[in-house]
């Protein structure tokens, strides 16, 4: 079984709900692909190219301050279930940890973690660095992944070309090679059906989202990841700036739309939260889309101070502890979790433990 005792706070610093904004943002991410000059790109290497990509770049980041450190998990090397469990706590993508239906692990495929920042190692391109920090902090997470890049940089030949930029094995992210994004809570934009037409508008401007594990992700408990789409023809800063004005109009909107519905259907809103609270604290088996569309309610009702006690540290905990591999993990089943059976039932049993210990600290 994965040591995770190798991660600061577990790998999940970032549910700790300490970041601006909180109640409606649970995380902010960056970002940046960079591939190695003179090396084959992911799509054509062999397996003694990736051994040699992750060799040199591991030499490199002993060489950093930020990564000197670091853990490093070899996803082609752990059981699904760990490699999974990892993607749940959204330090590796469901492709590195090989987890799409196709799909398998490559040879060579790693992770570098340390604090908040971290490197995927051979996935779609040599290097993935990324930080990942609670709440709405794109300045804060783009500032650490910025001077890892640099540390890295003076390292590493990351190939790059005058005129396009940096060159990645996706032609989409050519240029700064820059993702960014922010995990945003929008129920009352759901609720109001005004979603629609905030995503139609969002496309129109450069930006996508996708669900709570991006890219092939279902939307569910009304999580959006809003990204940037594009990565050439500006710079770093032009693209964070603009993605963190568009944000800001969301939760505008988001914010409106949940004065519209205290304004106009206060009984039915109320009503709502405390059934999806009710469900949770008592129910003997739950679905994972029940359990996010639950705690979705929850949330409302906690941001709106309609649900007083409930902190949005537990809320963002079990949006990732109640998943297959995690509640495999703590029932130390050695069974896929795919397979299991029981994972409704531990689910109910952790969520209703969770609130539990929320009541019982309230007093």
């Amino acid at each position: 079984m994965i040591d995770l005792s190798l991660l600061t706070d577990g790998g999940v610093g970032w549910l700790d709900a300490s970041g601006p904004l909180n109640n409606l943002v649970l995380s902010t991410r960056v970002r940046l692909a960079r591939n190695l000059a003179g090396n084959v790109f992911q799509t054509r290497s062999s397996e003694t190219d990736r051994e040699r990509i992750l060799d040199t770049i591991q030499r490199a980041a002993r060489e950093t301050v930020l990564l000197r450190r670091a853990a490093l998990f070899r996803l082609d090397r752990l059981e699904r279930t760990d490699r999974q469990l990892l993607h749940e706590r959204h330090l590796v993508s469901k492709e590195l940890a090989g987890l799409e239906a196709d799909g398998r692990v490559r040879s060579g495929a790693s992770l570098l973690v340390q604090d908040r920042i971290g490197v995927m190692v051979n996935e779609e391109d040599h290097l993935r660095l990324q930080g990942l920090h609670s709440g709405f902090a794109l300045d804060a997470a783009y500032a650490e992944v910025e001077r890892l890049d640099a540390e890295l940089g003076q390292r590493l030949p990351f190939a790059f070309h005058s005129e396009f930029g940096y060159l990645t094995s996706c032609p989409t992210n050519v240029g700064t090679g820059l993702r960014a994004s922010v995990l945003i809570h929008l129920p009352g934009l759901v609720l109001t059906k005004e979603i629609s037409k905030v995503l139609q508008g969002l496309a129109q401007v450069g930006l996508t989202f996708r669900g709570l594990y991006g890219e092939g992700s279902e939307v569910v408990g009304n999580f959006f990841q809003l990204s940037n789409q594009t990565t050439l023809g500006k710079s770093e800063s032009e693209l964070l700036d603009h993605l963190g004005k568009m944000v800001r109009q969301v939760i505008d909107y988001e914010e409106q739309a949940r004065q519209v519905l205290v304004r106009d259907a206060p009984a039915i809103i109320e009503d709502k939260v405390w059934r999806a609270y009710g469900l949770l604290r008592y129910a003997r088996s739950l679905s994972f889309e029940e359990a996010m569309n639950l705690l979705s309610g929850v949330r409302l009702g906690v941001g709106m101070g309609l649900i007083p006690g409930v902190g949005m540290y537990t809320l963002n905990k079990l949006l990732v502890y109640t998943q297959p591999a995690h509640l495999a993990a703590g029932q130390g089943s050695g069974a896929g979790p795919a397979a299991d059976a029981e994972i409704p039932i531990r689910r109910a049993q952790y969520v209703r433990r969770m609130l539990e210990e929320e009541v019982g600290r309230r007093g």
